[in-house]
């Protein structure tokens, strides 16, 4: 579905992603691990039209997006859960998920189909339908959390992809982020998953890349990631 050849990202005269070359098949649950600073959210923002690529090229499902705008590849069902949640906190929980379908508006039979999508995230989420009045700002870290993600599901993604989403969270909210995530990639929905904890999120990815100075250092099975200890010690300073 994604494929990334020889892709270079910078700010200025500044490169930070250096010639990443990275698939994403569809069904697949893909993480792209590293350190900070390695380059990853520079990647995702190449991916959705937020910053040029210098050169390489990124296509999705064998068509070149390099050059499109967010809003055309967000209409070719990609969807970003950008790191830090980035919700509009005066605007209610609900107000908020109807935003994730706002480019859907138009269509035939949109009001029944967002009246079904956001039953579908009540259901994944059920602290959400509680509190779908209340003002997304006054909410804890881990529910704005489950409002960006149900935010980005509304758009009917083909391709989701989550910049951090553990980050800062309670143990028990991130176990149910990353259960939510295999549960929505078991229904059919291709996911790639940037993470700092590479631990939780091999245990639900089918494949890993880790990324470090802007580069894909290594790459592999989940499986064959984990038993190979000694390299992710050196890369990601796990024990």
């Amino acid at each position: 579905m994604l494929e990334a050849r020889e892709v270079v990202g910078a700010y200025g005269a500044v490169e930070v992603v250096k010639g990443v070359s990275l698939t994403v098949r569809v069904g697949e649950l893909v993480t792209l691990l590293g350190p900070n600073g390695a380059g990853k959210t520079t990647f995702l923002k190449m991916v959705v039209g937020l910053l040029p690529c210098r050169s390489g090229q990124i296509t999705l499902n064998g068509d070149d997006i390099g050059g499109l705008s967010p809003p055309a590849i967000l209409a070719r069902k990609v969807a970003l859960v950008p790191e830090g949640r980035q919700i509009f906190g005066p605007l209610t929980v609900l107000e908020n998920l109807e935003l994730g379908a706002y480019h859907r508006r138009k269509s035939p039979g949109a009001r029944g189909a967002v009246a079904g999508d956001l039953a579908r995230i009540y259901d994944l989420f059920p602290v959400l339908a509680e509190r779908h009045a209340q003002p997304a700002g006054t909410l804890s870290g881990g529910e704005q959390q489950m409002v960006a993600i149900g935010r980005a599901l509304m758009g009917r993604p083909d391709l989701l992809l989550l910049d951090e989403p553990s980050l800062g969270l309670a143990p028990k909210v991130v176990g149910t982020i990353m259960s939510t995530l295999r549960s929505l990639r078991a229904g059919g929905l291709t996911i790639l998953l940037v993470e700092q904890n590479a631990k939780l999120a091999l245990e639900i990815a089918d494949r890993g890349y880790i990324m470090r100075t802007g580069a894909i250092v290594l790459d592999g099975s989940s499986a064959k990631l984990r038993e190979n200890t000694e390299l992710m010690r050196i890369y990601l300073g796990m024990s």
